[in-house]
């Protein structure tokens, strides 16, 4: 058996391997008459000449044999900080893994999940002598880590690359090649689209490849595109600590999970993130430990359905027990067994620092059981803030979407939560214009909203996104103007339902996590509420109830009473009241 052949049924049999990626990359560089070292692959017709195809062989011979890969698929998801002789890929030396102090610049686009991914890819990055910058000018590499879940999202990241190529036309030779990178589900979705269209890309990387960064970053250095957009059954970076991109912020996001199972027909996240898959409460609890030593103030537990959160990494938790669902829900897969789920992680992180608040987010209504929400009324750092993505108000609609569930069903589930934790804030996510919907269903959708009065909302025109049930299945038939004056239609509706809703707290004392300055005046402060509202007040001197007798400004990471004096759809504005504790402020709230 030669090494292509070893490659190839190593591809075969270790899909799902850590290094199973090196053969896309050696089978995309035949096809495009380019090999790692910059030589040529030997066509089908026979046409190269036999020197040529004798180098390619003596290059080939070197490269990873059939062993290598089943070394590599052997060792579990543990994975060294740094490069090592043993780990390096065969075709690449220690050295050539090593960033050598080269200045990564990092760009961000979409979901908190991609905040996360940015820390993790540059936690990576850091340990292989990376250095980071905020100069695009600065820069040796630039990564963008982009979002599909819309076609704008898309086309903001083709506009950016527009813009990138002429820095790196323009960069002097004695720096060397500016490398740019493609990152997270854009990556995913279009792969070999964005390296033959755009030649600026350098490298691309899948959600669940960031491991493999420094290696991709090796062999763009010998001028070849790189890329590894495999994805994963069990990678969660359990291991990796993220590190945080602004070291003075007062929160955190904490990934508890990755992918999605739910196939709901518009979404495209199951295509680029992958199936569901939890990372072990241990590894979360540590990493929880760890933000709280360092005095953050909130984390965010964050997951694409956060709440379906199983982790079955410990054999004795792998019962028969089923997942409990909301009432009236159903899922599109078959049901769950075993494992230690949301209610046991949030307990559990709950417990570690009665100071931090525990947020989640984004949840599926489906996995609210009974257990989830007696904590959020039992413990008084767990948020009484829930995301509840409706998406339609019309039961035809969400039945095309395969959401799962009724509106009638829905709601049920609104008055429920409601019932269990008074004073609860709800925010949701609309799609205006979905396949097949009518100006009856978006007039449903409109009563929702003036039924329920979210405290918030983000709402969008549907986009039509390739590989989904929907591409597939249904007609995108709603007229584009159509679904921007739907969505207009819902975004007033909302800001009216969400300025009354949030008028309710005027007169009402709020406890507020301080983040800084406001964007739009030097002397207030802002900050989030329970709720998560933003909330504004004056940067003025305050009494300190943890220190009798002193007078204080606040700083970020601190605790405030406000009491509310106006209220509009996103923004709570007040008057200080005084330094606090979250403990103490029960008594006041």
């Amino acid at each position: 058996m030669n090494h292509l052949q070893c490659i190839l049924q190593a591809q075969r049999s270790l899909r799902w391997g850590p290094l199973a990626s090196v053969s896309w990359l050696l089978l995309r560089t035949c096809r495009t008459h380019s090999s790692f070292s910059g030589a040529t692959c030997p066509s089908a017709k026979g046409q190269q000449e036999d020197g040529v195809q004798k180098d390619f062989s003596s290059r080939l011979a070197t490269g990873p044999t059939f062993q290598h890969f089943l070394r590599s698929a052997a060792v579990p998801q543990e994975k060294l900080s740094s490069p090592d002789v043993e780990d390096s890929p065969p075709y690449l030396t220690v050295d050539e893994l090593l960033g050598r102090q080269k200045k990564v610049y990092l760009e961000t686009y979409g979901c908190q999940m991609n905040v996360n991914d940015t820390e993790i890819a540059w936690s990576i990055l850091q340990k292989s002598g990376y250095l980071r910058t905020n100069s695009l000018q600065e820069a040796d590499v630039i990564l963008l880590v982009t979002c599909s879940i819309r076609e704008k999202a898309e086309q903001t990241i083709w506009n950016r690359l527009h813009q990138l190529k002429v820095l790196k036309t323009k960069r002097p030779r004695s720096r060397g090649p500016l490398k740019i990178g493609i990152l997270g589900c854009m990556a995913e979705r279009l792969k070999e689209e964005i390296l033959n269209r755009e030649k600026t890309v350098d490298i691309l990387a899948g959600p669940d490849a960031y491991r493999d960064l420094p290696r991709l970053l090796a062999v763009a250095e010998s001028g070849q595109q790189a890329a590894n957009v495999l994805l994963s059954l069990d990678e969660t970076y359990a291991d990796v600590m993220p590190v945080q991109m602004n070291p003075s912020a007062t929160s955190a996001f904490v990934s508890i999970m990755r992918g999605c199972d739910n196939m709901c027909s518009y979404c495209i996240v199951p295509f680029t993130r992958g199936r569901e898959r939890s990372r072990p409460v241990a590894s979360i609890l540590e990493e929880v430990r760890k933000l709280s030593e360092q005095g953050l103030k909130e984390v965010t537990l964050l997951g694409q359905n956060v709440n379906s959160f199983r982790d079955n990494s410990e054999v004795q938790f792998n019962n028969a027990v089923s997942t409990n669902l909301s009432r009236g829900f159903s899922t599109n897969y078959k049901t769950k067994r075993g494992g230690l789920r949301f209610a046991h992680l949030l307990d559990q992180v709950s417990r570690i620092d009665p100071e931090m608040r525990i947020r989640f987010t984004s949840p599926h209504p489906k996995d609210f059981p009974d257990e989830v929400l007696q904590l959020i009324h039992e413990r008084d750092n767990i948020c009484k803030q829930i995301h509840l993505p409706a998406q339609s108000g019309s039961s035809r609609v969400l039945e095309a979407m395969r959401r799962g569930y009724s509106r009638e069903a829905y709601v049920e589930l609104i008055h429920h939560i409601r019932e269990f934790i008074p004073g609860v804030s709800l925010s949701s996510d609309f799609i205006a214009g979905f396949c097949g919907e009518t100006e009856e269903d978006h007039l449903q959708t409109v009563s929702l909203l003036q039924e329920v009065q979210y405290n918030m909302g983000f709402l969008f025109s549907y986009s039509m996104r390739q590989k989904t049930r929907a591409y597939h299945r249904l007609k995108d038939d709603v007229p584009q103007e159509v679904k921007l004056r739907r969505l207009e239609e819902l975004i007033t509706v909302f800001r009216e339902e969400a300025t009354k809703a949030n008028k309710t707290f005027v007169g009402r004392t709020q406890l507020v996590l301080v983040e800084g300055l406001s964007k739009r005046s030097a002397t207030d402060l802002c900050g989030r509420n329970d709720g998560n509202l933003k909330v504004i007040f004056p940067d003025v001197e305050m009494e300190d109830v943890t220190n009798s007798g002193f007078r204080v400004r606040a700083q970020p990471g601190d605790y405030v009473l406000v009491k509310i004096t106006s209220a509009s759809s996103q923004t709570l504005k007040g008057h200080v009241l005084c330094r606090t504790t979250l403990k103490d402020s029960s008594a006041y709230c």
